[in-house]
């Protein structure tokens, strides 16, 4: 089993959440391959059934609007019937924006695994969003 993981980072933190995903995924037996959005191609979503996408909140509780919402823009008519789980950070508000992208990914048509993963900042070792950020990668690898 592969998993595709495609995620952004501003500041390390998703980054971070990615790390975590990316280690339930390799505990759960699978193969996590990692990219930027600027190294997916939207021909890749053929080569994968499960993926993980993150992306931290900007702005006003949206997705990356310079790398990562266009690449989300041009998959979404190839996310139906993919196995995806979602996963973020974010340090102002509520991190909101996970719902509504939650929300995006099912109207697509995607099936989402596990409910999408907002943390605020980053996660501290040995914290329950360190634990959720490993269980979330353990879902997709199993799904």
């Amino acid at each position: 089993m592969k998993v595709a993981i495609v995620y952004w980072s501003g500041t390390g933190n998703t980054e971070n959440i990615m790390n975590l995903v990316k280690q339930g995924i390799e505990q759960a037996g699978a193969q996590a391959d990692v990219y930027m959005p600027w190294d997916f191609e939207p021909a890749m979503m053929d080569q994968y059934t499960n993926f993980a996408f993150g992306c931290p909140a900007m702005g006003d509780e949206q997705l990356e609007t310079e790398d990562f919402q266009p690449l989300w823009d041009s998959i979404a008519d190839k996310l139906k019937g993919k196995n995806v789980v979602l996963f973020g950070s974010y340090n102002w508000n509520s991190g909101e924006y996970m719902d509504e992208w939650g929300q995006d990914a099912v109207r697509l048509g995607a099936n989402l695994v596990a409910d999408g993963l907002a943390i605020l900042d980053s996660p501290e070792a040995g914290s329950d969003e360190e634990a959720a950020a490993i269980a979330l990668g353990t879902a997709i690898a199993r799904a």
